[in-house]
């Protein structure tokens, strides 16, 4: 599971989202982090979308869901695409103009028909880290893990989370996202023997 950790603060989340509108303005890699933490997809299947993945060019609309199979388990996946994610894809896709069908979404500045590679989209998710929020520990999987961190935090089952990550047991999970110790450390913090 490695040493990634899910963004936990709010105000340092949002920083980490704005990063390349604001401050480093980039379509592309404000659009890869704002599609990354919306659906809990692993960096190489984000890397392998297509625009027909997101968007019908006959309806000039966005689908409302993307349909996938996970690379790494081979397991057919259905998320909804949300405002968010299509207000990000947006902004992309107005920037590069001539988008087909087949085009990747995440493309080399340089060529736009070459998609990213893992250590490129490495480098993006590092830099917002480290430039907004002075963290290390942050990488394309914290994506992934801040998506699920935020969902347990507002209350999602946890068989839901189980089952969009493909875990075999809720502590697995709860390990995964590194929400053992905050379970904990809540209960220390929020006990008080001094109410009436």
């Amino acid at each position: 599971m490695g040493t990634a950790q899910p963004i936990r603060e709010k105000e340092e989340l949002q920083k980490f989202i704005n990063y390349y509108q604001d401050v480093q303005p980039s379509p592309r890699n404000e659009a890869l982090i704002v599609l990354g933490l919306h659906t809990a997809l692993r960096i190489s299947d984000i890397l392998s979308l297509r625009w027909q993945d997101v968007y019908n060019f006959e309806q000039k609309c966005y689908h409302t869901h993307l349909f996938i199979r996970e690379k790494k388990t081979g397991k057919k996946t259905v998320i909804a695409i949300n405002s968010h994610v299509k207000k990000a894809l947006d902004a992309l896709k107005k920037e590069r103009k001539a988008v087909t069908s087949d085009n990747y979404i995440f493309t080399k500045s340089t060529d736009y028909t070459a998609p990213l590679n893992r250590s490129q989209a490495y480098r993006i998710v590092k830099h917002a880290a480290e430039d907004a929020l002075h963290e290390e520990h942050i990488s394309c999987h914290s994506l992934r893990k801040t998506f699920g961190y935020y969902a347990w935090k507002q209350g999602t089952p946890p068989a839901l989370l189980m089952d969009i990550y493909n875990h075999s047991s809720y502590a697995v999970t709860k390990k995964y996202l590194g929400i053992e110790q905050d379970e904990r450390d809540s209960i220390f913090m929020e006990i008080d023997f001094y109410k009436n």
